[in-house]
């Protein structure tokens, strides 16, 4: 296995196992010890992972690493969840998409429309809908660009009073946690953005798959209440899937097959 491919691998197997031995990581990818070690150090050097007596575990801040790595968490999830939620976008349609690496796997799939309205705050999404050479309408949100999301974040007043002036048929919407009491929340600090769309859009359309659930990161985008529809992986526990369901949440899970 090469080795970006393992270490998003490892990055994965943290993401679903939390704190891990050196030995744990060995046996799952039939590996050496030393190979380990090394990839190890180089995510700890990135920001990405805490190194601990003997193992490591995911960093605190893991929602806000660079978005290239988040990429590939988790993708093939990602990928059915994305093409499941293109599913619900029309001719015509007025969007939102937040930033976010399971958003973004929706982007090439709206190739085929050629009269949309987006809004985003993510300059990946635009590069690649520019790309495209077809007649959307596109509108990027302002404010101070992040790096390591490649995409822009403002203060709440002024990131409200934009979006004020506009009105959506529907936001997509990724989340680093989805509880059932704290709602939708993220690990990043520069969330206003994400408040202001939830509240510019008819219907808000959760994009998570099922190891975001149970989760509460620190700051809240939104309660359930403003969730409309949420898609996720068939792995989602039956505890969530009936408690959001009876919140009035239509829950749509995708089968994923593992290529």
């Amino acid at each position: 296995m090469k080795v970006r491919l393992r270490q998003t691998a490892i990055l994965e197997y943290l993401q679903n196992h939390g704190q891990v031995s050196v030995d744990e990581l060995v046996e799952h990818f039939k590996t050496t010890g030393t190979t380990i070690r090394k990839d190890l150090t180089q995510l700890h050097q990135s920001g990405l992972v805490l190194r601990t007596y003997g193992g490591a575990m995911l960093n605190r801040e893991v929602g806000d690493r660079a978005i290239d790595h988040k990429t590939y968490i988790n993708t093939a999830s990602k990928k059915a969840i994305a093409e499941e939620a293109a599913n619900l976008i029309h001719e015509g349609d007025s969007i939102i998409f937040d930033s976010g690496s399971t958003v973004a796997q929706m982007i090439p799939m709206l190739a085929k429309f050629d009269n949309l309205t987006i809004l985003t705050n993510s300059l990946h999404i635009v590069n690649e809908l520019v790309a495209y050479n077809n007649n959307y309408t596109i509108i990027l949100s302002g404010g101070t660009f992040r790096r390591k999301s490649a995409s822009f974040h403002s203060n709440s007043v002024s990131t409200a009073a934009a979006f004020e002036l506009y009105t959506f048929d529907k936001l997509f919407m990724g989340a680093d946690g989805v509880d059932l009491v704290g709602g939708i929340t993220t690990f990043n600090e520069s969330y206003h953005g994400s408040v202001a769309m939830s509240k510019a859009a008819a219907k808000l359309i959760l994009l998570a798959d099922s190891t975001k659930f149970g989760r509460r990161s620190p700051n809240v985008v939104c309660e359930l209440s403003a969730v409309d529809t949420i898609i996720t992986d068939d792995n989602l526990d039956d505890r969530y899937y009936d408690a959001l369901m009876q919140k009035g949440i239509k829950v749509i899970k995708v089968k994923v097959i593992d290529k």
